[in-house]
């Protein structure tokens, strides 16, 4: 994959290990700003493909024809930690739409929050499919498939045709036919396309005036949802509302699991046309990695300011004590 060093990993003064990968920054014009790797590369867009995954539930009519409000268009395109807030708009999302819990498709996890998962274990709690990341998106599935009447009982199968319209949707923001088909985490489909096409999407996603206007109504009410509510697009702890709040409204934020973050730079003076970015690391690392390069791109960009989120800059190692004993740093963004 020809991936270059994006963050070291040090244990004292020593370096212990590299993550590699590839990033692209594109502005709203398709012009490269920055980038490393190869960005050529297909992988899994994963989860920061939930944006368009919704898209056409939106230009369809079906978030209005069930009342979803805004809090609802973020739990969609969110990777959520299962926390309170969390299940509360899920389960209100599936009320609204005439389902249950148990029209969900997506599989039970205990919720990516350490606190809450902790304290159901503590309370003998089972997790039900709303702690699932995907809830939000996999109520909006059923919804979508109910009100264009292709059938709830299999929403997630690649013959739905939701699924079809999805897939419409990934290509025509890639600007790609370099689209192939996988199995998520929570069994929808999902979609591997190159990495400078999930730049492209994003950028596409901040800037749509290339498409009709129905599209970009959709695509600004989702920009709008994510920037008002990002505590729903991650939770307390997660990287995409950590980073939509340090940002004070200038970016989109949405991660994907193996590695992959994807983000939206909203127009401004400084980049008109807005920007896309895209990062894959190689090995899949979602815990060092990922965070402190894509806090480094903001910084090089200047969306974020030099001493912002000093937690990734670099990130401490620490070991089981608490003591810092390394840091994980950026390689040359």
């Amino acid at each position: 994959m020809n991936a270059e060093p994006l963050a070291n990993v040090f244990r004292g003064q020593n370096l212990e290990s590299v993550h590699a990968g590839h990033f692209i920054v594109l502005d709203g014009e398709g012009n490269v700003v920055l980038a490393k790797g190869e960005p050529s590369t297909a992988t899994y867009f994963r989860s920061a493909a939930k944006p368009f995954q919704f898209i056409p539930n939106l230009t369809s009519g079906a978030a209005d024809a069930f009342g979803f409000n805004e809090e609802e268009v973020a739990l969609a395109v969110a990777s959520h930690s299962g926390e309170a807030m969390h299940v509360k708009v899920a389960a209100s999302m599936l009320a609204k739409a005439g389902f249950s819990e148990s029209d969900l498709r997506c599989g039970t996890h205990f919720p990516f929050d350490a606190a809450t998962s902790k304290q159901m274990k503590r309370n003998g709690e089972e997790p039900t499919q709303l702690h699932n990341n995907c809830s939000g998106k996999h109520a909006a599935m059923l919804a979508f498939a109910k009100h264009i009447g292709s059938g709830t009982d299999e929403y997630e199968s690649p013959e739905n045709r939701i699924q079809g319209r999805i897939l419409r949707c990934i290509k025509d923001f890639g600007e790609t036919e370099e689209v192939s088909l996988g199995t998520d985490g929570c069994a929808a489909p999902n979609f591997c396309l190159p990495v400078s096409a999930m730049a492209k999407s994003f950028a596409n996603l901040v800037n749509p005036a290339r498409f009709p206007e129905i599209t970009q109504a959709a695509c600004k009410r989702i920009v709008a949802a994510m920037t008002q509510y990002p505590e729903l697009i991650g939770g307390t702890t997660r990287l995409d509302t950590t980073l939509m709040r340090a940002g004070n409204g200038s970016l989109i934020s949405k991660v994907g699991a193996d590695g992959v973050w994807a983000c939206g730079i909203i127009p401004s003076e400084k980049y008109p046309s807005g920007l896309g970015i895209a990062l894959k690391i190689a090995d899949g690392d979602d815990m060092r990695g990922r965070p402190v390069v894509a806090v480094a791109i903001l910084k090089k960009l200047g969306i974020l300011e030099p001493d912002a989120m000093p937690d990734l800059s670099p990130m401490p190692v620490k070991n089981r004590r608490g003591d810092i004993v390394g840091r994980v740093e950026a390689v040359d963004i």
